[in-house]
């Protein structure tokens, strides 16, 4: 099979991870694969040496790695009562989804974190709301490099939620215009899961169905 093929139809989100730490130089690497991703530029003005010329930023987001335990404790209570309160209002709305989350809840290790996962690496992809297209596959391609690393991956939609805390949103230097796309956690998955873990993670994934195609 094609690699890239066999790589796309590896990857799936990994919510079990070893406590493991990542090289340097894979993280640089997956953040270098999300670098290369297709982009629009945004021209501007700079003035070099009393001149001033017109440049274009090809790259218009930026990364931030978080690995220190400190920080990721910051994240989750500052994350953590938005995702309480939002489970309980699934409780009357979507009560199908609301027992997916709490099968999961069940079958973690402690400290329980359904945010995160107790992922070594949490990748936050940082960029302008008007290039939401181009981030968008800045994180993809971050995924797919993982997988063909060795590593799992998943998009973690809660972990964006940081913007009332003004002490998160100084850290993460996040400007006026900026949004937050993922984050995206990264590590080793767990190699021994549980029989009890594995089920309850293949009951709860999605079968992928087939594309609709309208040939023209």
């Amino acid at each position: 099979m094609n690699l890239v093929i066999e790589t796309i139809k590896k990857r799936k989100s990994v919510r079990l991870y070893e406590q493991k730490s990542i090289p340097k130089d894979i993280i640089n690497t997956i953040i270098e694969a999300g670098n290369l991703a297709p982009s629009t530029g945004d021209e501007k003005l700079v003035e070099e040496e009393g001149k001033r010329r017109k440049i274009t930023n090809y790259q218009p987001w930026r990364f931030v790695v978080v690995e220190t335990k400190e920080f990721k404790q910051k994240l989750f209570q500052t994350i953590d009562p938005i995702r309480v309160n939002f489970y309980e209002s699934m409780k009357n709305t979507m009560p199908e989804m609301y027992e997916r989350g709490m099968k999961l809840y069940e079958v973690m290790e402690d400290p329980k974190d359904l945010i995160f996962y107790s992922a070594p690496v949490i990748l936050y992809v940082i960029g302008p709301g008007k290039n939401a297209i181009g981030c968008a596959m800045v994180c993809e391609n971050i995924m797919l490099a993982a997988v063909s690393l060795g590593l799992g991956s998943c998009y973690v939609g809660f972990g964006a939620m940081i913007t009332h805390n003004a002490d998160v949103v100084k850290i993460l230097e996040l400007k006026d215009g900026e949004r937050i796309y993922g984050p995206i956690v990264l590590g080793y998955p767990k190699v021994d899961p549980s029989e009890i873990q594995v089920s309850t993670l293949a009951e709860l994934r999605d079968e992928k169905r087939e594309p609709t195609i309208k040939w023209i």
